[in-house]
């Protein structure tokens, strides 16, 4: 994705599981505590391999969240599911919505403007 190419990051691997609303909620509810199924999570990796390329980390995306918010935004699933992989890839570089003032979201919108047309 060229989001880990602006972020310069790159090159790096990056593990993406697509799942249900029951396997995403399992893993929200073992490691942030939160009972209830979320669109994306994404856990960090940050160490590099034997053949040299970084390990990022992981990310899971429920495809029923993802296909529900695509519906109500009246937009492709491929679009939205791009989006909370952008998402994610933020993340796993370090960025914390939650925490920060808006950082985050704010080069969200900039990477979506070039890399979501």
């Amino acid at each position: 994705m060229a989001a880990v190419d602006r972020l310069g990051v790159g090159p790096v691997e990056i593990g993406v599981l697509v799942c249900d609303d029951l396997t995403i909620r399992s893993l929200n509810r073992h490691y942030r505590g939160k009972d209830r199924p979320t669109d994306v999570l994404s856990f960090p990796g940050g160490f590099t391999e034997p053949d040299g390329l970084h390990y990022l980390g992981d990310v899971a995306i429920s495809l029923e969240r993802a296909a529900l918010q695509a519906a109500e935004a009246r937009i492709p699933l491929e679009r939205e599911l791009k989006v909370l992989l952008l998402h994610a890839i933020v993340h796993l570089c370090g960025y914390d919505h939650e925490t920060d003032k808006g950082e985050m979201a704010a080069l969200e919108a900039e990477l979506r403007q070039g890399l979501l047309r």
